[in-house]
């Protein structure tokens, strides 16, 4: 007789028994020796369910379905207690995070009350809202605070670029009249590299019309928008040479939506001054979503999950630029240029 088939008639015998001490036992002693069993794992989640213990219940519930997500492959007949598993998980979450909810609004604390870091830690606790975190795909910076969003009221130089909207939004129609039209496709592939996996590569849904790129001003942009350019100026923007300064008219079509993402670096913020919004048009960036008003920048971190859509009848644009983290003091952006240049001139 095998040691499964030892286990799995004693502990039958102690269930017929209704001997949940003796059942307990041989259950954890095949998980002792086997902490793959599946089958055993579940028993004893179902035993512990018996019991009113929940909590234990679910700790072996959780333990089966890790233990099933790293198999190659699991037997069908184990396939329902599964399924049991993670419809029990689901109920006594809810049943947690009501029961927690409803102590913390009888002390006066719920999501509408509660400041709004609270609220979120509410929110993410009662499973309403996923943790979001910076997840930069190219370069991490640590010790940078973990906000998405930041206010625009924080910056001194904000003022100064909000003030000359109406003269950027002159230049931009002034662009778009132009026999030249200036606008590309935002995502495009290299000559020498495969194509990135984007839907909108080389579309025009997600438009670029450059004001700097690779740390120049793109060409005949110093005429055609000397106003855009001096706002630029007031912004505390990276200068890395064959990288930054980087800016641009940033145009979205009807009906685009630019699928979640996240951007390179955690080290700088990305800003937008909403130049043309019509209504239906929003950005999420981690678990805050906003919409853009016209004259006033919205400046966030895209290194955390970001996605951005269209669903007027008319074009979004606005100007996009970047800038220094306030939280890099004057020393460290000194040395992350030179790491950066450091990684642009691996390959020349």
């Amino acid at each position: 007789m095998t040691g499964q088939a030892t286990w799995l008639d004693q502990a039958r015998d102690a269930h017929r028994r209704g001997d949940d001490a003796a059942e307990s036992a041989a259950l954890d002693g095949a998980i002792r020796a086997d902490r793959t069993n599946i089958a055993a794992i579940l028993a004893m989640a179902e035993l512990k369910r018996r019991l009113a213990d929940d909590r234990a219940a679910g700790s072996f519930y959780r333990l089966a379905l890790g233990v099933a997500a790293q198999a190659r492959s699991v037997p069908p007949a184990l396939h329902p207690g599964l399924q049991r598993a993670e419809a029990f998980l689901a109920a006594t979450e809810k049943a947690f995070a009501d029961h927690l909810l409803g102590q913390l609004r009888g002390a006066g604390i719920d999501a509408a009350g509660a400041t709004p870091r609270v609220a979120e830690a509410l929110r993410m606790l009662a499973g309403e809202q996923p943790l979001y975190l910076q997840q930069p795909s190219m370069f991490y910076f640590p010790g940078l605070a973990q906000r998405a969003f930041f206010d625009r009221a924080d910056f001194d130089w904000v003022p100064a670029v909000e003030a000359a909207t109406a003269a950027i939004r002159a230049e931009l129609a002034a662009l778009i009249a132009d026999t030249a039209d200036r606008f590309g496709p935002y995502v495009t592939a290299s000559a020498d590299r495969p194509p990135p996996n984007n839907p909108l590569l080389d579309k025009p849904d997600w438009g670029a019309a450059w004001l700097w790129k690779d740390g120049e001003i793109a060409e005949g942009i110093a005429m055609l928008c000397p106003q855009a350019l001096a706002a630029l100026a007031q912004a505390p923007q990276p200068v890395i040479p064959g990288r930054a300064p980087l800016a641009l008219f940033s145009r979205l079509k009807p009906g685009t939506h630019i699928q979640p993402h996240h951007g390179m670096l955690n080290t700088r913020l990305i800003c937008h001054l909403p130049l043309v919004v019509p209504d239906g048009c929003g950005l999420r960036v981690g678990a805050e979503t906003r919409e853009w008003r016209e004259g006033e920048l919205m400046i966030f971190d895209d290194s955390f999950e970001h996605e951005a859509w269209n669903r007027g009848t008319s074009d979004r644009t606005v100007m996009l630029f970047e800038i220094w983290r306030p939280d890099i003091g004057a020393d460290e952006r000194d040395q992350l240029t030179r790491i950066f240049s450091a990684i642009d001139s691996y390959s020349e």
